[in-house]
Protein backbone atom coordinates (compact mmCIF):
# COMPACT_ATOMS: atom_id res chain seq x y z
CA UNK A 1 0.00 0.00 0.00
CA UNK A 2 1.36 3.52 -0.54
CA UNK A 3 1.90 4.78 2.64
CA UNK A 4 2.84 1.00 4.58
CA UNK A 5 4.99 1.82 7.71
CA UNK A 6 8.41 0.18 8.38
CA UNK A 7 10.54 0.77 11.41
CA UNK A 8 13.12 3.44 10.81
CA UNK A 9 16.12 3.89 13.42
CA UNK A 10 17.03 7.09 13.80
CA UNK A 11 14.66 10.30 12.49
CA UNK A 12 16.48 13.80 12.47
CA UNK A 13 14.46 16.89 13.98
CA UNK A 14 13.76 17.98 10.44
CA UNK A 15 11.87 14.96 9.28
CA UNK A 16 10.12 14.46 12.91
CA UNK A 17 8.63 18.08 11.94
CA UNK A 18 7.21 17.58 9.21
CA UNK A 19 5.73 13.66 9.99
CA UNK A 20 4.34 15.82 12.95
CA UNK A 21 2.80 18.65 10.61
CA UNK A 22 1.57 16.24 7.48
CA UNK A 23 -1.75 14.11 7.15
CA UNK A 24 -2.65 14.12 10.79
CA UNK A 25 -6.29 13.00 9.96
CA UNK A 26 -6.19 10.13 7.34
CA UNK A 27 -9.71 8.96 6.22
CA UNK A 28 -11.86 6.18 8.11
CA UNK A 29 -10.94 4.19 5.16
CA UNK A 30 -8.06 4.88 2.65
CA UNK A 31 -10.24 5.28 0.04
CA UNK A 32 -7.26 5.79 -2.33
CA UNK A 33 -5.41 2.81 -1.40
CA UNK A 34 -7.68 0.12 -1.36
CA UNK A 35 -9.74 1.79 -4.85
CA UNK A 36 -7.19 2.18 -7.45
CA UNK A 37 -3.59 3.60 -7.56
CA UNK A 38 -3.06 6.60 -10.28
CA UNK A 39 -1.77 5.43 -13.60
CA UNK A 40 1.51 7.52 -15.03
CA UNK A 41 1.19 8.66 -18.70
CA UNK A 42 4.55 10.55 -18.09
CA UNK A 43 6.53 10.51 -15.07
CA UNK A 44 6.78 14.16 -13.38
CA UNK A 45 10.78 14.03 -12.56
CA UNK A 46 13.70 16.25 -12.68
CA UNK A 47 16.00 15.10 -15.28
CA UNK A 48 19.89 15.08 -14.78
CA UNK A 49 21.30 18.37 -15.16
CA UNK A 50 18.00 19.93 -14.70
CA UNK A 51 17.66 22.99 -12.37
CA UNK A 52 15.74 23.15 -9.35
CA UNK A 53 11.45 24.43 -10.14
CA UNK A 54 11.07 27.55 -8.30
CA UNK A 55 8.01 26.94 -5.98
CA UNK A 56 4.79 27.51 -7.24
CA UNK A 57 1.13 27.33 -7.33
CA UNK A 58 0.37 23.51 -9.41
CA UNK A 59 -3.22 23.19 -8.65
CA UNK A 60 -6.55 24.77 -7.70
CA UNK A 61 -9.39 22.80 -6.35
CA UNK A 62 -12.07 25.68 -5.33
CA UNK A 63 -10.68 28.19 -3.10
CA UNK A 64 -7.88 25.38 -2.18
CA UNK A 65 -4.55 25.51 -3.62
CA UNK A 66 -1.25 23.05 -4.04
CA UNK A 67 2.02 24.10 -3.98
CA UNK A 68 4.90 22.09 -5.98
CA UNK A 69 6.61 21.95 -2.74
CA UNK A 70 3.36 20.14 -0.87
CA UNK A 71 4.57 17.32 -3.08
CA UNK A 72 8.08 17.00 -1.98
CA UNK A 73 6.39 17.31 1.88
CA UNK A 74 4.45 14.60 0.81
CA UNK A 75 7.26 12.27 0.30
CA UNK A 76 9.09 13.55 3.65
CA UNK A 77 5.94 12.44 5.38
CA UNK A 78 5.80 9.06 4.52
CA UNK A 79 9.50 8.80 4.47
CA UNK A 80 9.19 9.61 8.16
CA UNK A 81 6.75 7.01 9.06
CA UNK A 82 9.20 4.05 7.50
CA UNK A 83 7.40 4.17 4.29
CA UNK A 84 9.33 3.48 0.55
CA UNK A 85 8.73 6.30 -2.04
CA UNK A 86 10.63 4.73 -4.47
CA UNK A 87 7.69 4.04 -6.48
CA UNK A 88 5.56 6.47 -5.76
CA UNK A 89 5.59 9.60 -8.94
CA UNK A 90 4.73 12.62 -8.18
CA UNK A 91 1.50 12.32 -9.95
CA UNK A 92 0.34 9.88 -7.69
CA UNK A 93 1.16 11.72 -4.72
CA UNK A 94 -0.58 14.97 -6.33
CA UNK A 95 -3.58 12.85 -6.84
CA UNK A 96 -3.76 12.23 -3.05
CA UNK A 97 -3.48 16.08 -2.26
CA UNK A 98 -6.55 17.01 -4.65
CA UNK A 99 -8.87 13.96 -2.81
CA UNK A 100 -7.96 16.06 0.52
CA UNK A 101 -8.39 19.14 -1.31
CA UNK A 102 -11.86 18.17 -2.54
CA UNK A 103 -12.62 16.94 0.73
CA UNK A 104 -12.34 19.78 2.92
CA UNK A 105 -13.62 22.25 -0.28
CA UNK A 106 -17.20 20.29 -0.18
CA UNK A 107 -16.93 20.20 3.75
CA UNK A 108 -17.34 23.79 3.77
CA UNK A 109 -20.17 23.85 1.31
CA UNK A 110 -21.85 21.27 3.40
CA UNK A 111 -21.44 23.63 6.44
CA UNK A 112 -19.35 21.25 8.41
CA UNK A 113 -18.17 23.80 11.53
CA UNK A 114 -14.43 23.17 12.69
CA UNK A 115 -14.38 25.34 15.66
CA UNK A 116 -11.60 27.31 16.95
CA UNK A 117 -11.06 26.15 20.07
CA UNK A 118 -11.28 22.35 18.40
CA UNK A 119 -8.49 24.04 16.30
CA UNK A 120 -6.66 25.00 19.06
CA UNK A 121 -6.99 21.50 20.92
CA UNK A 122 -5.32 19.76 18.17
CA UNK A 123 -2.12 22.44 17.39
CA UNK A 124 -1.45 22.12 21.53
CA UNK A 125 -1.29 18.39 20.95
CA UNK A 126 0.98 18.80 17.66
CA UNK A 127 3.36 21.87 18.86
CA UNK A 128 3.75 19.49 22.26
CA UNK A 129 4.85 16.46 20.32
CA UNK A 130 6.95 18.62 17.95
CA UNK A 131 8.91 20.22 21.06
CA UNK A 132 8.93 16.65 23.00
CA UNK A 133 11.17 15.64 19.71
CA UNK A 134 12.97 18.73 19.17
CA UNK A 135 13.25 20.73 22.33
CA UNK A 136 12.67 23.95 21.08
CA UNK A 137 9.47 25.95 19.66
CA UNK A 138 12.04 27.94 18.14
CA UNK A 139 13.61 25.54 15.78
CA UNK A 140 9.85 24.19 14.88
CA UNK A 141 9.80 27.89 13.87
CA UNK A 142 12.74 28.28 12.04
CA UNK A 143 12.17 24.54 9.93
CA UNK A 144 8.59 26.46 8.51
CA UNK A 145 10.86 29.88 7.79
CA UNK A 146 8.13 31.32 9.81
CA UNK A 147 9.50 35.04 11.64
CA UNK A 148 7.68 34.37 14.99
CA UNK A 149 5.39 31.69 16.79
CA UNK A 150 2.47 33.48 16.71
CA UNK A 151 2.90 33.58 12.31
CA UNK A 152 3.95 29.90 12.50
CA UNK A 153 0.55 28.97 14.60
CA UNK A 154 -1.64 31.28 12.28
CA UNK A 155 -0.11 29.12 9.26
CA UNK A 156 -0.31 25.78 11.32
CA UNK A 157 -3.80 26.42 12.20
CA UNK A 158 -4.95 27.23 8.85
CA UNK A 159 -3.51 23.60 7.87
CA UNK A 160 -4.93 21.87 10.59
CA UNK A 161 -8.17 22.78 10.04
CA UNK A 162 -8.18 22.50 6.54
CA UNK A 163 -7.27 18.24 7.62
CA UNK A 164 -9.75 18.11 10.30
CA UNK A 165 -12.47 19.47 7.26
CA UNK A 166 -10.89 16.58 5.44
CA UNK A 167 -11.63 14.38 7.92
CA UNK A 168 -15.06 15.11 8.81
CA UNK A 169 -15.86 15.07 5.36
CA UNK A 170 -14.93 11.76 4.63
CA UNK A 171 -16.28 10.50 7.84
CA UNK A 172 -19.68 11.93 6.84
CA UNK A 173 -19.53 10.18 3.56
CA UNK A 174 -18.73 6.94 4.91
CA UNK A 175 -21.34 7.26 8.16
CA UNK A 176 -24.30 7.33 5.52
CA UNK A 177 -23.40 3.89 3.77
CA UNK A 178 -25.61 1.40 5.22
CA UNK A 179 -25.91 -2.59 3.93
CA UNK A 180 -28.94 -4.50 3.67
CA UNK A 181 -28.44 -8.65 4.57
CA UNK A 182 -29.47 -9.20 1.00
CA UNK A 183 -26.37 -6.85 -0.14
CA UNK A 184 -24.34 -8.85 2.18
CA UNK A 185 -25.17 -12.29 0.88
CA UNK A 186 -24.91 -11.27 -2.80
CA UNK A 187 -21.25 -10.10 -2.09
CA UNK A 188 -20.29 -13.49 -0.66
CA UNK A 189 -22.32 -15.28 -3.64
CA UNK A 190 -20.08 -13.15 -6.25
CA UNK A 191 -16.72 -14.35 -4.88
CA UNK A 192 -15.52 -17.51 -7.11
CA UNK A 193 -14.74 -20.02 -4.60
CA UNK A 194 -11.25 -20.48 -5.10
CA UNK A 195 -10.90 -16.52 -3.69
CA UNK A 196 -12.78 -16.20 -0.78
CA UNK A 197 -10.81 -14.97 2.36
CA UNK A 198 -9.45 -17.42 4.87
CA UNK A 199 -9.63 -16.09 8.43
CA UNK A 200 -7.16 -16.73 11.25
CA UNK A 201 -7.60 -18.60 14.39
CA UNK A 202 -9.62 -16.80 16.85
CA UNK A 203 -10.77 -17.08 20.17
CA UNK A 204 -13.81 -16.05 22.51
CA UNK A 205 -12.85 -15.10 25.72
CA UNK A 206 -14.34 -14.21 28.93
CA UNK A 207 -13.74 -12.63 32.01
CA UNK A 208 -14.45 -11.94 35.80
CA UNK A 209 -13.19 -8.46 37.62
CA UNK A 210 -12.88 -7.34 40.96
CA UNK A 211 -12.08 -3.35 41.78
CA UNK A 212 -10.23 -2.83 44.77
CA UNK A 213 -12.32 -0.92 47.06
CA UNK A 214 -11.47 2.94 47.82
CA UNK A 215 -11.25 4.32 50.87
CA UNK A 216 -13.74 7.59 51.76
CA UNK A 217 -9.99 9.29 52.95
CA UNK A 218 -8.61 8.45 49.72
CA UNK A 219 -11.89 10.04 47.46
CA UNK A 220 -11.78 12.72 49.47
CA UNK A 221 -8.29 13.66 48.75
CA UNK A 222 -9.30 13.44 44.83
CA UNK A 223 -12.14 15.79 45.74
CA UNK A 224 -9.56 18.49 47.75
CA UNK A 225 -7.69 18.20 44.98
CA UNK A 226 -10.32 19.19 42.04
CA UNK A 227 -11.63 21.65 44.42
CA UNK A 228 -7.90 23.24 44.70
CA UNK A 229 -7.61 22.92 40.66
CA UNK A 230 -10.89 24.70 39.88
CA UNK A 231 -10.06 27.65 42.50
CA UNK A 232 -6.67 28.28 40.88
CA UNK A 233 -9.06 28.58 36.98
CA UNK A 234 -11.71 30.72 38.86
CA UNK A 235 -8.55 32.87 39.58
CA UNK A 236 -7.14 33.33 36.16
CA UNK A 237 -5.14 29.81 35.55
CA UNK A 238 -5.21 27.93 32.53
CA UNK A 239 -7.84 25.05 32.54
CA UNK A 240 -6.17 23.73 29.59
CA UNK A 241 -3.08 23.58 31.40
CA UNK A 242 -4.06 22.27 34.11
CA UNK A 243 -6.01 19.68 32.23
CA UNK A 244 -2.52 18.35 29.95
CA UNK A 245 -0.52 18.66 33.45
CA UNK A 246 -3.11 16.80 35.87
CA UNK A 247 -6.33 14.92 33.98
CA UNK A 248 -5.52 11.17 33.79
CA UNK A 249 -7.75 10.92 30.65
CA UNK A 250 -5.52 9.87 27.34
CA UNK A 251 -7.61 10.63 24.95
CA UNK A 252 -8.55 14.09 26.06
CA UNK A 253 -5.28 15.56 28.16
CA UNK A 254 -3.16 15.90 25.49
CA UNK A 255 -5.62 18.18 23.88
CA UNK A 256 -6.29 20.52 27.28
CA UNK A 257 -9.12 18.17 28.05
CA UNK A 258 -11.21 19.22 25.25
CA UNK A 259 -14.23 17.65 23.99
CA UNK A 260 -17.20 18.53 21.73
CA UNK A 261 -20.22 16.41 22.50
CA UNK A 262 -24.03 16.23 22.02
CA UNK A 263 -26.18 14.14 24.20
CA UNK A 264 -26.32 11.02 21.68
CA UNK A 265 -22.25 11.66 22.12
CA UNK A 266 -21.62 7.99 23.99
CA UNK A 267 -20.24 9.19 27.31
CA UNK A 268 -21.62 8.07 30.62
CA UNK A 269 -25.21 9.67 31.79
CA UNK A 270 -22.91 11.24 34.61
CA UNK A 271 -20.51 13.22 32.61
CA UNK A 272 -23.38 14.75 30.10
CA UNK A 273 -25.86 15.44 32.91
CA UNK A 274 -23.11 18.07 34.46
CA UNK A 275 -21.91 19.09 31.01
CA UNK A 276 -25.13 19.95 29.72
CA UNK A 277 -26.39 21.78 32.61
CA UNK A 278 -23.63 24.32 32.87
CA UNK A 279 -23.66 27.82 30.76
CA UNK A 280 -20.54 28.95 28.95
CA UNK A 281 -17.87 29.79 30.92
CA UNK A 282 -18.99 27.81 33.79
CA UNK A 283 -16.63 24.91 35.95
CA UNK A 284 -18.60 22.09 37.69
CA UNK A 285 -17.80 21.24 41.37
CA UNK A 286 -16.19 17.75 41.41
CA UNK A 287 -18.52 14.60 40.84
CA UNK A 288 -17.89 11.33 40.12
CA UNK A 289 -18.69 8.36 37.29
CA UNK A 290 -16.99 4.71 36.97
CA UNK A 291 -13.94 6.31 35.98
CA UNK A 292 -13.00 8.59 38.91
CA UNK A 293 -14.13 12.28 39.65
CA UNK A 294 -13.83 15.12 37.57
CA UNK A 295 -14.75 18.74 37.02
CA UNK A 296 -15.69 20.21 33.70
CA UNK A 297 -15.60 23.98 31.89
CA UNK A 298 -17.90 24.28 29.10
CA UNK A 299 -16.01 26.75 26.82
CA UNK A 300 -19.31 27.27 24.01
CA UNK A 301 -22.62 26.15 23.50
CA UNK A 302 -23.30 25.79 19.55
CA UNK A 303 -27.38 24.31 19.92
CA UNK A 304 -27.05 20.75 21.14
CA UNK A 305 -23.31 20.81 21.10
CA UNK A 306 -21.37 21.37 23.69
CA UNK A 307 -17.44 21.79 23.39
CA UNK A 308 -15.87 21.69 26.60
CA UNK A 309 -13.06 20.35 28.48
CA UNK A 310 -12.34 18.68 31.86
CA UNK A 311 -9.91 16.87 34.33
CA UNK A 312 -10.60 13.35 35.10
CA UNK A 313 -8.10 12.30 38.60
CA UNK A 314 -8.89 8.74 40.55
CA UNK A 315 -8.14 8.32 43.71
CA UNK A 316 -4.92 6.11 44.95
CA UNK A 317 -5.79 2.41 45.48
CA UNK A 318 -4.37 1.23 49.02
CA UNK A 319 -2.03 -2.06 49.96
CA UNK A 320 -4.76 -3.06 51.99
CA UNK A 321 -7.41 -2.77 49.14
CA UNK A 322 -5.73 -4.13 46.82
CA UNK A 323 -4.71 -6.99 49.03
CA UNK A 324 -8.81 -7.50 49.68
CA UNK A 325 -9.28 -7.82 46.17
CA UNK A 326 -7.09 -10.36 45.64
CA UNK A 327 -8.69 -12.50 48.33
CA UNK A 328 -12.05 -11.78 46.89
CA UNK A 329 -11.24 -13.09 43.39
CA UNK A 330 -8.76 -16.12 44.54
CA UNK A 331 -11.96 -17.01 46.93
CA UNK A 332 -14.90 -16.85 43.12
CA UNK A 333 -11.77 -18.69 41.64
CA UNK A 334 -11.81 -21.70 44.03
CA UNK A 335 -15.29 -22.14 44.00
CA UNK A 336 -15.56 -22.11 39.87
CA UNK A 337 -12.80 -24.83 40.19
CA UNK A 338 -14.49 -26.78 43.25
CA UNK A 339 -17.45 -26.63 40.78
CA UNK A 340 -19.50 -25.06 42.87
CA UNK A 341 -20.38 -22.56 40.52
CA UNK A 342 -19.98 -22.19 36.81
CA UNK A 343 -17.49 -19.28 35.56
CA UNK A 344 -20.34 -17.62 33.51
CA UNK A 345 -22.77 -17.43 36.69
CA UNK A 346 -19.96 -16.17 38.63
CA UNK A 347 -19.37 -13.72 35.94
CA UNK A 348 -23.13 -12.43 36.22
CA UNK A 349 -23.03 -12.47 40.51
CA UNK A 350 -19.62 -11.66 41.66
CA UNK A 351 -17.98 -9.23 38.48
CA UNK A 352 -17.09 -5.74 39.23
CA UNK A 353 -17.62 -4.77 35.65
CA UNK A 354 -20.93 -4.13 34.55
CA UNK A 355 -19.63 -4.31 30.54
CA UNK A 356 -19.32 -8.14 30.88
CA UNK A 357 -21.16 -8.97 33.31
CA UNK A 358 -24.75 -9.81 31.83
CA UNK A 359 -23.70 -11.94 29.16
CA UNK A 360 -21.75 -13.89 31.83
CA UNK A 361 -18.17 -12.07 31.38
CA UNK A 362 -17.75 -12.55 27.59
CA UNK A 363 -15.76 -9.93 26.31
CA UNK A 364 -16.62 -8.18 22.93
CA UNK A 365 -13.85 -7.33 20.30
CA UNK A 366 -13.68 -3.42 20.05
CA UNK A 367 -12.34 -3.87 16.75
CA UNK A 368 -15.29 -5.92 15.05
CA UNK A 369 -18.25 -5.80 18.32
CA UNK A 370 -17.85 -9.31 17.74
CA UNK A 371 -16.87 -11.82 20.49
CA UNK A 372 -14.55 -13.42 18.32
CA UNK A 373 -10.95 -12.54 18.45
CA UNK A 374 -8.46 -13.08 15.64
CA UNK A 375 -5.01 -14.31 17.28
CA UNK A 376 -2.61 -12.51 15.21
CA UNK A 377 -4.35 -9.24 15.69
CA UNK A 378 -5.47 -9.75 19.26
CA UNK A 379 -4.18 -6.94 21.85
CA UNK A 380 -0.40 -7.65 22.51
CA UNK A 381 -1.70 -7.54 26.44
CA UNK A 382 -4.76 -9.22 26.00
CA UNK A 383 -3.15 -12.39 24.24
CA UNK A 384 -0.11 -12.34 26.86
CA UNK A 385 -3.23 -13.44 29.79
CA UNK A 386 -4.70 -16.10 27.09
CA UNK A 387 -1.90 -17.57 25.06
CA UNK A 388 -1.23 -20.15 27.56
CA UNK A 389 -4.44 -21.22 28.91
CA UNK A 390 -5.99 -24.46 27.69
CA UNK A 391 -9.53 -24.77 27.03
CA UNK A 392 -12.18 -24.41 30.22
CA UNK A 393 -8.68 -23.46 32.05
CA UNK A 394 -9.47 -20.67 34.73
CA UNK A 395 -6.01 -18.70 35.34
CA UNK A 396 -4.19 -16.98 38.44
CA UNK A 397 -5.74 -14.05 39.59
CA UNK A 398 -4.12 -11.52 37.18
CA UNK A 399 -3.11 -7.82 38.13
CA UNK A 400 -4.47 -5.41 35.46
CA UNK A 401 -3.56 -1.62 35.29
CA UNK A 402 -5.31 0.28 32.62
CA UNK A 403 -4.42 3.35 30.52
CA UNK A 404 -5.91 5.46 33.21
CA UNK A 405 -3.84 3.70 35.93
CA UNK A 406 -6.88 1.66 37.57
CA UNK A 407 -5.93 -1.64 38.94
CA UNK A 408 -8.41 -4.40 39.47
CA UNK A 409 -8.01 -8.11 39.50
CA UNK A 410 -8.99 -10.61 37.13
CA UNK A 411 -9.43 -14.03 36.00
CA UNK A 412 -9.74 -15.22 32.86
CA UNK A 413 -11.02 -17.92 30.07
CA UNK A 414 -11.28 -19.07 27.29
CA UNK A 415 -14.85 -20.22 26.00
CA UNK A 416 -14.21 -21.18 22.58
CA UNK A 417 -11.58 -21.86 19.89
CA UNK A 418 -12.13 -21.16 16.11
CA UNK A 419 -9.14 -22.15 13.93
CA UNK A 420 -7.91 -20.66 10.89
CA UNK A 421 -10.58 -21.37 7.76
CA UNK A 422 -12.27 -20.87 4.82
CA UNK A 423 -14.49 -17.78 5.08
CA UNK A 424 -18.48 -19.27 5.64
CA UNK A 425 -21.53 -17.30 4.97
CA UNK A 426 -23.09 -18.45 8.51
CA UNK A 427 -19.96 -19.08 10.91
CA UNK A 428 -18.42 -15.48 9.54
CA UNK A 429 -21.41 -13.29 8.59
CA UNK A 430 -19.99 -10.52 10.72
CA UNK A 431 -16.56 -10.73 8.83
CA UNK A 432 -18.65 -10.88 5.86
CA UNK A 433 -20.30 -8.41 6.76
CA UNK A 434 -17.81 -5.82 6.99
CA UNK A 435 -15.95 -6.65 4.18
CA UNK A 436 -19.04 -5.89 1.94
CA UNK A 437 -19.89 -2.91 3.63
CA UNK A 438 -16.11 -1.94 3.20
CA UNK A 439 -16.86 -2.70 -0.32
CA UNK A 440 -19.74 -0.12 -0.58
CA UNK A 441 -17.83 2.62 1.12
CA UNK A 442 -15.14 2.32 -1.39
CA UNK A 443 -17.57 2.54 -4.10
CA UNK A 444 -19.86 5.40 -2.56
CA UNK A 445 -16.81 7.20 -2.02
CA UNK A 446 -15.36 6.82 -5.62
CA UNK A 447 -18.78 8.28 -6.45
CA UNK A 448 -18.73 10.89 -4.66
CA UNK A 449 -15.49 12.18 -6.47
CA UNK A 450 -16.75 11.58 -9.80
CA UNK A 451 -19.84 13.72 -9.12
CA UNK A 452 -18.29 16.44 -6.88
CA UNK A 453 -14.85 16.88 -9.61
CA UNK A 454 -17.68 18.05 -12.46
CA UNK A 455 -19.31 20.64 -9.96
CA UNK A 456 -15.93 22.09 -8.84
CA UNK A 457 -13.56 24.43 -10.11
CA UNK A 458 -10.38 22.91 -10.43
CA UNK A 459 -7.15 23.78 -12.45
CA UNK A 460 -4.14 22.12 -12.91
CA UNK A 461 -1.06 23.62 -14.12
CA UNK A 462 2.09 22.59 -16.04
CA UNK A 463 3.54 19.37 -16.86
CA UNK A 464 1.48 17.87 -14.15
CA UNK A 465 -1.45 18.36 -16.62
CA UNK A 466 0.63 15.06 -18.28
CA UNK A 467 -0.72 13.06 -15.42
CA UNK A 468 -3.45 10.29 -16.32
CA UNK A 469 -5.31 10.57 -12.98
CA UNK A 470 -7.97 7.95 -12.21
CA UNK A 471 -10.19 10.61 -11.49
CA UNK A 472 -11.39 12.94 -14.02
CA UNK A 473 -9.54 15.99 -12.38
CA UNK A 474 -8.60 17.51 -15.97
CA UNK A 475 -12.13 17.17 -16.87
CA UNK A 476 -11.41 15.76 -20.11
Amino acid sequence: MLLKKLQLKTIDYKLVLTMCFLFFFNSIISAQEIIKDTVIQKPVQLQAGQKQKIDGIIANVGDYIVLDSDIDKGYLEITAQGGSVKDITRCQMLGKLLEDKLYAHQAIQDSIVVSDAEVRGMMDDRLNYMIQQVGDINKVVAYYKKNSVEEFKTYFSDILKEQKLASEMTKKIVDAVEITPEEVRNFFKKIPKDELPTFGAEMEVAQIVVEPKVSKDDKQKVIDRLNAIRKDVLEGSSFATKAVLYSLDPGSAPNGGYYKMTRKTPFVKEFKDVAFSLGEGEISEPFETTFGYHIIMVDKIKGQEVELRHILISPTVSEDALKDAKERITNIRNKIVNKEISFAEAARTESDEKETRANGGTLVNPNTQDTRFELTKMDPTLYSQVSNLKDNEISQPILNTDDKGKKTYKLITITNRIDAHTADYAKDYTKIKELALKEKQITTISKWFDTKIKDTYIKIIGEYRDCNFVYNWLKK
